[in-house]
């Protein structure tokens, strides 16, 4: 592509502030880039969601503060499909999981895995979509108000 007396290659995809955009303006590849991320600093922290020393809560937080913000960062312009949320839970509860470990089974005795709802049951802040629901709303926002100050409308 030319413009003036510059010349642009024509790409598939290209990072920019840190975000993957594609030219089919999918945000699959995004979601993915994402979530390779936040498995990468989930390794960095492992010892520290692992450990005996720390409370849950405190893991939690860790969890929240550091992994989640990786992972949802640039999050305010996706339009999630039903699949890609499911991918965002996969992945939360993946790392809640980790979290809060096995439970034993009071009758049986046996370890188990936790299953999904009592994942949500143990951990009391919003789940990954909800976060990113809220972000595209707060970023909604923020464009409307900006663009009521560009069109001349009242601060």
């Amino acid at each position: 592509m030319k413009t003036g007396n510059r010349s642009f290659e024509r790409v598939e995809e290209f990072k920019y502030l840190g975000t993957t955009l594609t030219n089919r303006n999918s945000i699959q590849e995004e979601i993915k880039s994402r979530l390779k991320s936040g498995n990468a600093c989930y390794h960095l922290v492992q010892n520290l969601l692992s450990s005996s020393l720390l409370s849950k809560n405190l893991k939690i937080k860790i969890y929240r503060t550091i992994i989640l913000h990786v992972v949802v960062y640039g999050c305010g312009t996706w339009l999630l499909t039903l699949r890609e949320e499911h991918r965002l839970r996969v992945f939360e509860n993946r790392v809640l999981r980790r979290i809060f470990g096995p439970r034993r089974d009071k009758v049986t005795g046996e370890w188990k895995k936790l299953h999904n709802e009592e994942l949500n049951d143990l951990c009391f802040s919003p789940s990954i979509v909800r976060v990113i629901k809220s972000r595209r709303m707060r970023w909604a926002g923020h464009v409307v108000h900006v663009g009521d100050r560009r069109g001349g409308g009242e601060t």
